[in-house]
């Protein structure tokens, strides 16, 4: 237990310093955006400190918690833990949030407002991934979709208002069924209501409540995440959407969906788990198929780097329904690496729209010769996404193929018929990314009609890319050093699964 607060400070710092914004002296918008900065910057210090000196490798699971009463009334409790499952997310979080913010520095209009909504969304995500209770879990599950539906409303595209109502309509449905399953799961076989984690995974229910709240839990992640066929409001999202905002939803949102499927269902329900993990790899194939074959039939750039992150979601479904240390060790350095990638795509495909403000790639061509710093980081960013050896993504793909191979749950053909349909899926990536790339950079149609107008990437933007392409390199070279976070704690979640079961 830790003596002082450090995670309740991590968690409430940024959200509080964006209140602060509003009361800054009024004199434009330069120090509302280094001030946000340096609030990110100093979130992720913080981060980094509480995981170099309290997080211990051969010591417990939780190595720094917090518990304190929150509501006495109804013995609630704000309950707060870092262990080898969440310190990934949570630097991750850190890292992309504040890339995302100087990311946002042309942004000019409601300043204020704007900044203030990135640091609550931060606050929302890190506390997610710290939350030791349903209930807190619940909360900060919720915090994040105002400040989304308002980045998306205030700041989108031409119809941004119809994307946002789409936003806000899937995940709000999809956190109804959250909301039942938490009482559910708390106030089931015990006289007093506790929604501590720990108590939970040690509480064993009814073979059909225990399926009805893995449903539940289930449908409100598959939005999240999303999982097919509730992820129809990300491409719309991603296409409205500023480039910064894509970057915090590709890079951290999509991944709390991975994660609470991790956390609750699989660590708190293992028995319903077991029964839905061979549909989650048949769903998790389809989505890889699906949405890679999709892909290429967007004319909207976004929507087919969109439809690239459904597609890659697919592996970490697999990864997590194949009940194996190397595919959950997958699935889980998957989150990370996507999260990077991701953000990185959505990231340059913003730049390259403040340029030639284009967004259909028919229209698009022969902009690698007046802008080739963008084309590099591009192409690079596009090789790491079809998983090219020493980049990350080749580093997790392989993991959760070996998780397939090695799974004793399954059958011999089962896993042979996996494994082709995510080879298909793999042969199908460089397919639509490739081709996005060649209609975008390649040919003479721009560079021969506005060649004057360009101009390529920038300081800003050469650092940010710079900065989200060295650990993708560095965990592509030695996976080992975010696999060694997690493996203590995947192997207390699967001795449990196989007790269990």
């Amino acid at each position: 237990m830790s003596y002082f607060p450090w995670l309740t400070i991590i968690v409430i710092l940024p959200i509080s310093a964006g209140l602060l914004i509003f009361f800054l002296p009024h004199r434009g918008n330069k120090g509302v955006r280094w001030y946000t900065i340096c609030i990110c910057f100093f979130e992720l210090l913080l981060t980094t400190y509480a995981f170099c000196y309290h997080f211990q490798f051969d010591d417990q699971l939780i190595q720094l918690e917090e518990d304190y009463k929150w509501i006495n009334i109804f013995d609630f409790h704000w309950r707060l833990g870092i262990d080898g499952l969440s310190i990934g997310p949570i630097l991750l979080t850190g890292f992309i949030t504040t890339l995302a913010t100087l990311a946002a520095w042309p942004i000019t209009r409601d300043s204020r407002l704007f900044h203030f909504l990135m640091l609550a969304m931060y606050s929302g995500q890190i506390g997610l991934f710290s939350s030791r209770d349903l209930l807190l879990f619940f909360v900060m599950w919720e915090l994040e979709l105002i400040p989304v539906y308002l980045l998306l409303s205030m700041w989108g595209g031409k119809k941004r208002l119809y994307s946002a109502t789409k936003f806000i309509l899937y995940t709000a449905g999809g956190s109804i069924f959250l909301l039942i399953g938490v009482p559910g799961m708390g106030l089931y076989g015990s006289n007093d209501p506790t929604f501590n984690f720990e108590t939970s995974a040690n509480q064993s229910y009814p073979a059909a409540l225990e399926i009805i709240l893995y449903l539940g839990f289930l449908i409100a992640y598959a939005v999240k995440s999303p999982i097919i066929p509730l992820h129809t409001w990300l491409p719309d999202t991603h296409g409205e959407a500023h480039y910064s905002t894509c970057m915090l939803l590709a890079g951290i949102l999509l991944k709390m969906g991975a994660y609470g499927l991790i956390r609750i269902n699989m660590e708190l329900l293992p028995h319903a788990h077991s029964i839905f993990s061979p549909w989650l790899m048949i769903v998790g194939a389809i989505q890889i198929i699906y949405a890679a074959s999709t892909s290429p039939g967007q004319g909207n750039f976004k929507k087919r780097i969109a439809y690239s992150s459904v597609s890659h979601m697919g592996f970490i479904i697999i990864g997590i329904g194949s009940i194996t240390d190397t595919g959950l060790n997958g699935a889980i350095l998957q989150i990370i690496s996507h999260g990077f990638i991701g953000a990185a795509l959505f990231f340059l495909a913003g730049t390259s729209y403040d340029r030639i403000r284009l967004v259909y790639l028919d229209e698009m061509g022969g902009i690698a010769i007046p802008m080739p710093k963008i084309f590099t980081m591009f192409s690079s960013f596009s090789m790491a996404s079809l998983a090219l050896p020493g980049m990350s993504g080749f580093a997790s793909e392989l993991l959760v193929f070996f998780g397939i191979i090695t799974s004793s749950k399954y059958f011999i053909i089962p896993k042979i018929l996996m494994t082709f349909v995510m080879v298909i899926g793999i042969i199908l990536t460089p397919i639509y990314s490739l081709s996005m790339l060649r209609q975008m950079f390649y040919g003479y149609k721009l560079f021969n009609v506005t060649n004057s107008y360009f101009f390529d990437s920038g300081p800003r933007e050469f650092f940010i890319s710079t900065c989200i392409f060295l650990p993708v390199i560095g965990i592509g070279l030695y996976p080992d050093f975010v696999l060694s976070l997690s493996v203590d704690k995947v192997e207390a979640i699967l001795s449990k699964f196989f007790i269990n079961n």
